[in-house]
């Protein structure tokens, strides 16, 4: 489903949140009239720039990025840019959704809760991650203290984490991002665990691609336009 809404609060919603993770590992990006960029390679798994307008071009996201070894990514907003004449190839490409303010929630599941915690963010990395270490000291503990961002688990009787998101509050809007289940859990419990935990009254956005973009919609989210993240061959 397309809805009549325009990606561009949940693009510098992202490009917070990237800002918030880069921060976090103690070397925060730049914002620029057309492109957020980060000097330093950028934590595992993101952007080393963003869009922010459709008017963005490859010289606003290149310049100021660490291209001395292979491996820098552009987070290309809007879809717009190609840079394959720059050395860089095709990542892969989502949608970004958008879930409208006062649309009702599905129930809410039991047991879902902020993480607060260093520990408890790190059994929750682990959860995310799969087991793998390496991919959970991602989640540091300095992100805790930021007010924008919360990270919300939910959990069975026993302890075991089922699933979790992190919801980061910014340009007037709800972002989810990094939305997972643990075991059989089926995706819909931790969209209902991540809605119940955002704030009320206000749109919740992100992006989802491939396999994951169904149970998206299913929440009650729509597609407001394409995206695309490229990577530096």
């Amino acid at each position: 489903m397309i809805i009549d809404a325009v990606p561009g609060d949940a693009v510098r919603n992202n490009a917070a949140w990237c800002q918030a993770m880069c921060a976090a590992h103690g070397h925060p990006g730049t914002f620029g009239p057309r492109a957020w960029t980060s000097a330093r390679r950028a934590p595992l798994y993101y952007p080393d720039a963003v869009t922010l307008t459709e008017e963005a071009d490859a010289k606003d996201v290149l310049t100021g990025i660490d291209r001395t070894t292979p491996g820098a990514s552009v987070k290309d907003s809007y879809a717009r840019l190609d840079l394959a004449a720059e050395g860089f190839r095709l990542l892969f490409e989502a949608r970004w959704i958008h879930r409208p303010a006062g649309l009702p929630r599905p129930p809410a599941p039991a047991g879902w809760h902020p993480v607060r915690t260093p520990e408890a963010l790190a059994a929750w990395a682990l959860a995310w991650s799969d087991g793998d270490a390496d991919e959970a000291a991602l989640f540091r503990p300095e992100l805790l203290a930021d007010p924008a961002t919360t990270i919300v688990g939910g959990y069975a009787a026993d302890g075991r984490i089922l699933g979790g998101a992190v919801l980061s509050d910014a340009a007037g809007v709800t972002g989810v991002s990094n939305l997972f289940t643990a075991g059989d859990a089926d995706p819909s419990y931790a969209w209902a665990g991540a809605l119940a935990a955002a704030p009320g009254g206000r749109p919740v956005v992100g992006y989802e691609s491939g396999d994951d973009l169904a149970p998206a919609l299913a929440a009650g989210f729509g597609e407001t336009g394409p995206l695309r993240v490229w990577l530096d061959a």
